[in-house]
């Protein structure tokens, strides 16, 4: 039976204490890094309990995302949220200890299949959407129909039709909610 890398959610006693913790690392002392899954059990949220680790006053530990998730999604809001690194359970060894080396310097430290998703997403052109667009993605994200979205940007029922049906060309989407959830993921919202 292996021990190392553990499973997702195998720290589940531990998870109340990753989700309290607020401490910071003293003025002079290293930071040591520190692992973290996505999972922790019990209903908590690596990424909000990364969060809550790196924000705050004083110096933040160096939060080491430990993995068996690798969607776009996933590694995108544990950034956001202020990792150091995303490492896949499934490194060697010598891998994960070389990353653990590197977050204690102040280094980024991704897995291979990471940082390959990372670049791709990077060199990926966003959708250029018109101002308008724009507008009419925000107010659709708030939850508004199209007679709202219209009343609220003083144009027509119709107009806002049009340019949806634009907007979801552009993201290449046919759907509201493919529409809001892909403006989220490439950050084209406010």
């Amino acid at each position: 039976m292996s021990l190392w890398p553990p499973a997702s959610g195998q720290f589940s006693a531990a998870a109340p204490a990753w989700a309290n913790f607020s401490s910071r690392v003293p003025d002079g002392a290293p930071a040591t890094p520190m692992p973290a899954d996505l999972q922790l059990g019990a209903g908590i949220d690596g990424v909000e309990t990364t969060r809550r680790l790196t924000t705050g006053t004083g110096r933040a530990p160096r939060v080491l995302v430990l993995t068996t998730y690798d969607t776009d999604a996933d590694i995108t809001r544990a950034i956001e949220a202020g990792a150091t690194g995303y490492l896949l359970k499934a490194e060697r060894p010598e891998e994960l200890f070389a990353a653990i080396h590197a977050a204690a310097q102040g280094r980024t430290a991704l897995s291979g299949p990471v940082a390959g998703r990372v670049m791709a997403s990077l060199r990926k052109p966003r959708p250029a959407l018109t101002d308008r667009e724009r507008d009419i993605l925000a107010q659709l994200a708030t939850g508004l129909g199209n007679r709202e979205i219209a009343r609220a940007l003083f144009i027509s029922e119709a107009t806002v039709k049009t340019h949806l049906r634009r907007v979801y060309d552009k993201l290449g989407v046919d759907t509201r909610a493919g529409a809001v959830a892909v403006a989220k993921e490439q950050r084209l919202l406010p």
